[in-house]
């Protein structure tokens, strides 16, 4: 239990570290104002804002994808102790785990 209990103070550490970063504000129009830029070095921009944009579509799919399989081999982690005691039960053997 106490495994967890440090996992979920980690997880609450990081979130706020995360979440007390500065807010970002852009407008929609920055791609076409960097396309529009004379400086020869601004070619790049448009590909690093198309990137930009598919690294922060893809990261709530990445987030919950990995709480989802976390929680999936927990369950599954837990289903397997059930039925050992089950079976320990049964047969009337009986160990502490």
């Amino acid at each position: 239990m106490s495994r967890y209990l440090k996992m979920l103070c980690v997880a609450i550490a990081l979130s706020g570290v995360i979440a007390s970063g500065n807010v970002a504000v852009a407008c929609p129009m920055c791609s076409v104002a960097n396309e529009n830029d004379l400086n020869p070095q601004a070619k790049n921009r448009p590909q690093a804002y198309m990137y930009s944009i598919l690294f922060m579509i893809s990261m709530p799919a990445t987030i919950f994808t990995g709480f989802g399989i976390t929680f999936y081999r927990l369950s599954k982690k837990q289903q397997a102790l059930n039925e050992a005691m089950l079976s320990e039960y049964e047969t009337g053997t009986e160990s502490h785990l």
